[in-house]
């Protein structure tokens, strides 16, 4: 069990910081650690906030480990993509050799830096950097050339 004993300065900022706060779960900790101090047990605090007995217990830790300060902090998992090591050289490959399909960018990022991506990886990759399919047009087979010529001379 997590022992804390509350300042009546921290009373007051929990209770500014449980309405005023911009981030809904700021304020949803800074809520339990107000329930807290008020002596609301760890049961009904849970009840009422609609959260588990581990989170109600790791919004105390972190207010143990930093106060006020630490229950501030937002970190969410983000996870970063391998080929972010290698944007800038990709970016300046593609620039310079544009890709003729995404297999063909998929073989050349694995060529080039190892990782093996899926083409709908590798499409949201490109399109990050600001890359897009390109609309190729086709050329008739039987067009005659001078004929083309002189049909625009005339018009």
């Amino acid at each position: 069990m997590i022992r804390i004993t509350f300042s009546s300065e921290e009373i007051d900022e929990l209770h500014y910081e449980r309405f005023h706060h911009p981030h809904p779960r700021v304020l949803r900790k800074m809520e339990a650690l107000y329930l807290k101090s008020q002596k609301y047990p760890r049961d009904e605090i849970t009840k009422l906030l609609r959260i588990t007995e581990p989170t109600l217990l790791s919004y105390l830790r972190d207010y143990k480990e930093g106060g006020i300060s630490k229950l501030k902090e937002l970190t969410f998992n983000r996870p970063q993509s391998e080929l972010k090591q290698h944007q800038e050289s990709l970016e300046t490959y593609f620039r310079n050799h544009p890709p003729k399909t995404l297999a063909h960018a998929t073989a050349t990022i694995a060529e080039l830096t190892g990782i093996v991506r899926s083409r709908e990886q590798v499409r949201h990759f490109l399109k990050s950097k600001g890359m897009r399919c390109r609309r190729v047009g086709l050329i008739p087979a039987k067009a005659d050339p001078e004929a083309q010529e002189e049909f625009l001379k005339k018009n």
